[in-house]
């Protein structure tokens, strides 16, 4: 029996018949970080929405612990927590109340303490009580990173997740990463930088487009 938590083969992907991702294939265990690099338009942001469900591929296989993904099932959504590039959050909740409800709506134990944990951890507790609106860039970002943090969680998909984030922010990330690996997550994640995907992965992919 297979033991990966998540296997992909044969992914393919064309926009306007324009060819995004052709014959994609690897598989991630638990406990494991794969990043996906390549240059700008290369497909490494519809690699994650496939996987996640949000965009169908034209062809291949994508299986979560042996059996075909679907984003609509409970079991998909309760394993796989997404920061992807295009974070919809709710408008009228303040941050500690997003993250509230969020928590509580994934099961989280602790959902309170867990968001105050995370809230100080990504230096958002000055803002917990803000819009998502009235937040800056950067702490937009980092509301999106708590929102995976916040939650149960076996596998995460990573679009870029150093973006907006200093030099201190990207060693947390690096840490935080490592932590999430020695707690039996998997990781699927898109990145930049170099000293990151050095830090953090276990193996990489290239994709070109």
């Amino acid at each position: 029996m297979r033991q990966d938590l998540l296997y992909v083969s044969g992914l393919s992907k064309s926009y306007s018949q324009v060819p995004v991702l052709q014959d994609v294939s690897f598989s991630l265990r638990a406990g494991e970080a794969l990043a996906v690099v390549g240059p700008n338009g290369a497909g490494k942001t519809t690699l994650l929405k496939c996987v996640a469900g949000i965009e169908d591929a034209d062809d291949g296989v994508i299986e979560l612990d042996g059996a075909r993904l679907r984003e609509s099932d409970a079991a998909t959504r309760a394993a796989m927590a997404c920061l992807l590039d295009d974070v919809d959050y709710f408008p009228d909740l303040s941050v500690i109340d997003h993250l509230t409800l969020y928590a509580w709506a994934h099961g989280t134990d602790d959902p309170d303490g867990t968001v105050a944990s995370v809230l100080r951890e990504l230096d958002l507790h000055a803002a917990a009580n803000q819009l998502p609106i009235t937040l800056s860039s950067g702490q937009r970002h980092r509301l999106g990173l708590a929102s995976c943090l916040v939650r149960p969680r076996r596998l995460l998909l990573l679009d870029e997740p150093e973006q907006r984030l200093d030099a201190k922010g990207r060693a947390w990330l690096a840490e935080r990463l490592q932590a999430e690996k020695a707690a039996g997550v998997a990781i699927l994640f898109t990145s930049h930088d170099r000293e990151l995907v050095g830090a953090a992965a276990d193996r990489t992919i290239e994709v070109a487009g």
